[in-house]
C-alpha cells in the first residue's frame, strides 16, 4: 500500500506519517497543501490518500475539492478525508456526487492505527467508511426531514440504525438496547427494506444502509468550521 499524506499541520502530518511507516505502509510523500497533494498523486500514483478538509491556500474545503478531483482524474485511487469535528456540512460536501472510494474520518481515528488501515483498504478497494459519531449526528439530522428516506423508520429502527453505524453487531445491539436478538434482526431487515436495500452481502448492506440518506442530502450544504 502506497499513500500520499496531505495536512497543513506539521505535526499532525509528520505523526501520521510516522504511524502508517511503523505500520508497514509505505508514505509516498506527505504535502502541506491541496496543490500539492493534486501534483503528488499525478507524479506518484498512489493507491490511497489521506487529507485534511481546510488546507492552504483558502482554509476552506480544499481537501473535498481535491478529493474529488483525484475520484475523477484517478479512480483507482481511494480517498480518505479526515476532519476535526463531527460536522454534518463536510460528510454532505464530500458525498454530494457519490460515496465510492471515499471515507470520512474523525482526526482522532489517526491514533488507531488499525481503523486508519481498514479505512484505506476500503478505499482502495472503492468502498465507502463514514466515522460512526459523524453518521449518528446524519441520522439524527436527515431523520427530522420529511423527505429524507429515514422518515420512514420507527425510533426503535432509528436506534437500530444508529448503533449500526457504530459497527455493532446484532448480538451487541441487543445487549445495549435491552432486546432479544431476534428482535434486533427484525429491525435491521426492516431498515433494509425501508431503505430500499435488496438481498445482498449482509456486511455491504449494513455500510449501505448508513450511507444512503447521504445520497439524498442537499447539494448545496456549505462547511463552515474545521
Amino acid at each position: 500500500m502506497r499513500v500520499v499524506i496531505a495536512e497543513d499541520h506539521y505535526l499532525v502530518r509528520e505523526g501520521t506519517r510516522r504511524i502508517l511507516e511503523d505500520a508497514g505502509v509505505s508514505v509516498a510523500a506527505a504535502v502541506g497543501s491541496a496543490v500539492e497533494l493534486l501534483d503528488a498523486v499525478d507524479r506518484l500514483g498512489p493507491d490511497a490518500v489521506i487529507t485534511d478538509i481546510r488546507m492552504p491556500p483558502g482554509h476552506h474545503t480544499e481537501g473535498i475539492a481535491a478529493a474529488h478531483e483525484i475520484r475523477i482524474r484517478f479512480p483507482s485511487v481511494g480517498v480518505v478525508v479526515m476532519s476535526q469535528h463531527a460536522g454534518e456540512q463536510y460528510a454532505f460536501a464530500l458525498f454530494q456526487h457519490g460515496t465510492e472510494g471515499l471515507a470520512y474520518l474523525l482526526k482522532e481515528r489517526v491514533g488507531d492505527v488499525d481503523e486508519l488501515i481498514r479505512a484505506l483498504r476500503e478505499v482502495m478497494a472503492g468502498r465507502s467508511v463514514v466515522d460512526p459519531r459523524i453518521v449518528e449526528v446524519l441520522v439524527r439530522s436527515q431523520s427530522r426531514t420529511a423527505e429524507s428516506p429515514l422518515s420512514s423508520l420507527t425510533a426503535r429502527e432509528l436506534e437500530v440504525l444508529a448503533a449500526m453505524a457504530q459497527g455493532m453487531s446484532n448480538r451487541a445491539i441487543a445487549e445495549s438496547l435491552t432486546l432479544a436478538e431476534s428482535t434486533v434482526e427484525k429491525h435491521v431487515n426492516a431498515v433494509f427494506a425501508k431503505l430500499g436495500l435488496g438481498v445482498e452481502d449482509s456486511l455491504h448492506r449494513r455500510v449501505s444502509a448508513v450511507l444512503t440518506f447521504l445520497r439524498h442530502a442537499p447539494s448545496d450544504d456549505a462547511a463552515a468550521t474545521d
